[in-house]
């Protein structure tokens, strides 16, 4: 039969896949499943050789037609006669019979298709079965070679109200709970995050709903497919699902928990009253292995320092990195060596690499503080410190109890005081050693060493300075509380003053972040100075200038960048990936950003040096206002807001010898990429950064394995293909490491845009003027006084912001670089912006408040 249509026929074939047979059990129970049939992989495996060798493949593939049997059975089983009808074609993989892998995502599904367009959609299924992901995949769980696989085409439902409900709290496990989430329309709203949801919680106690403001509504057309239109007023605010309904959908989900043996999480469609069952699953969360666990994603504040694609190299290094740094910190705060290795897992998993992107595990981030006492504290401090905009909560047994907690407070307490009156002179024992490190490194030419050389030097390197960062962590502990309680007393005795806290950290003159620009712009103006040096910046390209610095011109020009190359070299757009190119390493570089100074006439900062004086005195002034008369509390605030100032003011410093560190293991990295390829073992040098830290390490003992050259063929193809999809959010949930799109591309976790935008106001200042969008600042070298609008930045882009008259970063907090740099500039600045690359574009004419945080898109129009 080249096509399974009756009951009887699917339960008696064996090649219909997992997605089939779930389908028959739901028949089996009398669940009202939308027609379908299923067309099994003997059609398929017919048509290909018994053997296919891979470089094969694609030519046996290209020949794959549909039998017109199959479309005849078919069109005779759905009457298709009137042409109105769309369908859900799916794959039903054979290898998802057991338990053991999970294909999800890997093969194509399509939804809505014209009886017309099957064959062609039958046939792309056919073809994933060969795609290089999932053979790829295959080999790295040590499948074996198939093709096999169902093919399932169903009627599609044109529903009244589309939803997903569970047979339990898929968060808390609670199976007295049945959540239920439903929308007008059709499901795609819905589950793409896109549409307002009503949501319905059914428990012993009763129902309690929460119903959205619903303006859309998803609908099928059959002269233009799916279409977004607006919901009529009147059915804005009224539930989508009724009490007889909701208590059909719980009666539904009661019997599949029975029959199959495990709550589920369905998909179902009303349709003239009628409630069909369009598809279910176990809900994975309930009591489950840590790999099922749920898992919030959030790179708010992490993409500062990894902005962008981030290659295999620098991911498993930073992995690395974070496990032994934040060991030592939990030490630091008391924590058992013995307990530290209980929950060694969260310590090495506190990172997660999506589609090439860096993001927090925020699930693992929380653990590691639910070691610490005072967990709710430091979870807020926590949240404020990194950007993060929702708060996670813990169960309850991973959380120590209220007495364990209390005791170890009190051990701490006075342990935490010493810590504290000890870290100057950590910080300055940290500088000496870390100096001391740098410079015996710095004298090294890994040029001239062999691969094991390099290797073992790497290994050094990582043990002499890597576990010696605690004054850092010390500091941004303390860093983390201090300006926790700055905020906390200022909204008390300011209410009225939400970001006065922030003011009064202007002006500390003492950040080293600032000093890249104040070189920069002295450069620029000692070259304007000499015409014939300002002839040279102006005619030359850059590699040009510093051909002819390196013969001999200008010496004094190039003593001065000799020098900010020795001391900020490492300085750069994406620092803190090892595959990026920096200035020390490619000097032309920086002479690109000078001569776009020099061109411009930024031979002087254009803020006003004392804006941020300014603004420091007068929000100081609020405050003795706000204190007066009361001595005690005023002596506590100031000596909170002291601490504040050198605790913020060394944390960013102490970040910038993080940066130090990283480029010299950069220079490590780039000189074993030369010797790869100079032993033809890697096609190009940076084909390095495509290797991981375990497979570097190995190097040592001269194990370049043949496959690891076919690995990073891989590798690249696959990140090259990672740089042309869409950018997952920023937040989003995953049930383990399940990065399938219909996780990282869901709206359900990001904050919804409001006509005029609004995020935190970092340094005071009103600005009215044009937008330009920035992904990459290294495409532009001038925003001649537009409004730098991006997703993140990193320190590298100081260079851009003496050319903008404002700044407003979608990212970040309060404490992160552009906050921090700005302020000291006295340039104004918003960060944590939700929805503003999704509102604004290049060319807005927008009002902002650098004080408020208020946006307001202008209508010029």
């Amino acid at each position: 039969m080249t096509v399974l249509l009756s009951l009887s026929e699917k339960k008696s074939n064996k090649g219909i896949g997992g997605k089939a047979k779930n389908l028959i059990q739901l028949e089996k129970i009398g669940a009202n499943v939308p027609k379908w049939a299923v067309i099994p992989q003997g059609v398929l495996l017919k048509q290909l050789p018994e053997s296919v060798s891979e470089n094969k493949i694609a030519d046996e593939f290209s020949k794959l037609e549909v039998p017109s049997t199959v479309l005849t059975h078919l069109h005779k089983f759905f009457n298709e006669e009137d042409n109105q009808k769309t369908y859900a074609v799916r794959s039903s993989a054979i290898d998802e019979d057991g338990a053991s892998f999970s294909f999800a995502g890997q093969f194509e599904t399509f939804l809505h298709v014209p009886f017309v367009e099957l064959e062609s959609k039958i046939k792309l299924i056919w073809k994933s079965t060969a795609s290089k992901r999932v053979l790829r995949y295959r080999k790295e769980n040590k499948l074996p070679l198939s093709f096999g696989i169902g093919v399932i085409v169903q009627e599609m439902i044109d529903a009244d109200v589309a939803g997903v409900a569970f047979g339990a709290n898929p968060i808390s496990g609670d199976t007295q709970d049945k959540i239920i989430s439903a929308v007008f329309g059709l499901g795609e709203g819905l589950v793409s995050g896109e549409l307002d949801a009503d949501t319905f919680t059914l428990s012993p106690s009763g129902i309690h709903k929460d119903i959205a403001e619903k303006k859309h509504l998803f609908v099928r057309k059959n002269d233009s497919g799916i279409q977004k239109i607006e919901l009529e007023k009147e059915r804005k605010n009224s539930a989508t699902l009724n009490d007889n309904q909701l208590h059909e959908i719980a009666a539904l989900l009661d019997q599949l928990t029975k029959e199959l043996k495990a709550p589920q999480d369905i998909e179902f469609a009303y349709k003239e009253k009628s409630l069909h069952l369009l598809q279910t699953r176990p809900i994975t969360t309930i009591k489950t292995s840590q790999s099922g666990e749920y898992i919030l994603w959030d790179n708010s504040n992490i993409i500062e320092s990894y902005p962008g694609i981030t290659t295999p190299l620098t991911y498993s290094f930073i992995l690395k990195m974070y496990e032994m740094v934040y060991r030592q910190f939990v030490e630091i705060m008391g924590v058992k060596e013995r307990e530290i290795n209980k929950h060694s897992e969260i310590f090495a998993n506190t990172l997660g690499l999506v589609r090439g992107r860096v993001y927090y595990n925020l699930l693992n981030w929380y653990k590691m503080l639910a070691m610490l006492p005072g967990y709710s504290i430091n979870a807020e401090n926590m949240e404020r410190m990194m950007g993060v905009k929702e708060k996670f909560e813990l169960e309850d047994d991973f959380q120590m109890s209220k007495g364990i907690a209390r005791l170890r407070i009190i051990q701490m307490y006075w342990k935490m005081i010493v810590m504290q009156l000890k870290l100057p002179h950590q910080r300055k024992r940290f500088m000496k050693q870390l100096n001391a490190i740098m410079n015996q490194y710095k004298a090294v030419d890994f040029n001239t060493l062999s691969t094991k050389e390099i290797v073992d030097l790497y290994v050094s390197f990582e043990k002499s300075l890597l576990l010696k960062w605690k004054a850092p962590l010390t500091n941004d502990f303390f860093a983390m509380i201090w300006f926790g309680m700055l905020e906390k007393k200022t909204k008390k005795y300011c209410p009225n003053e939400p970001n006065l806290h922030n003011d009064l950290l202007c002006g500390s003159q003492d950040i080293i972040s600032v000093e890249p620009i104040h070189r920069s712009i002295q450069l620029s103006a000692s070259i304007t100075k000499n015409e014939d040096a300002r002839r040279l910046f102006s005619e030359k390209n850059p590699l040009e200038i510093w051909t002819d610095l390196e013969k001999g011109a200008f010496p004094e020009i190039k003593n001065t960048f000799d020098e900010y190359i020795d001391k900020f070299g490492d300085r750069c757009v994406g620092e803190l990936k090892l595959e990026t190119i920096s200035y020390s390493q490619q000097p032309e570089l920086l002479v690109k950003v000078i001569k776009s100074y020099v061109e411009q006439g930024i031979i002087q900062n254009k803020s006003n040096p004392k804006v941020e004086d300014d603004v420091r005195i007068n929000a100081e002034k609020k405050i003795n206002e706000a204190l007066k008369g009361q001595p005690l509390k005023k002596w506590w605030y100031n000596y909170i807001l002291n601490k504040t100032r050198d605790l913020v003011s060394n944390r960013e410093n102490l970040r910038y010898q993080r940066t130090r560190g990283f480029g010299m293991v950069r220079n490590m990295f780039t000189a074993l990429g030369k010797n790869l390829h100079s032993d033809k073992l890697i096609a190009s040098p940076r084909d390095v950064f495509y290797l991981e830290l375990n497979e570097i390490k190995k190097l040592k003992e001269n194990e370049f394995s043949p496959e690891l050259s076919d690995l990073i063929l891989e590798r690249k193809e696959e990140f090259n293909a990672f740089k042309k999809q869409d950018i997952p959010q920023e937040r989003f949930f995953t049930y383990g490491n399940n990065f399938t799109d219909e996780y990282i591309y869901s709206l359900e976790k990001i904050e919804k845009a409001e006509e005029d935008l609004s995020g935190i106001g970092c340094c005071p200042g009103i600005i009215k003027g044009t937008v330009r969008i920035v992904i990459d600042p290294n495409e532009i070298d001038s925003l001649n006084g537009d409004i730098l609008v991006t997703s993140s930045t990193d320190p590298g882009w100081v260079i851009l912001f003496p050319t903008a008259s404002a700044i407003i970063v979608e990212r970040g907090s309060l404490l992160s670089h552009s906050a921090i740099v700005s302020r000291e500039m006295g340039i104004p600045c918003i960060v944590s912006v939700s929805g503003l690359l999704r509102t604004l574009k290049t060319g807005d004419q927008i009002l902002m408040d650098g004080s408020t945080g208020k946006i307001k898109l202008l209508n010029e129009s």
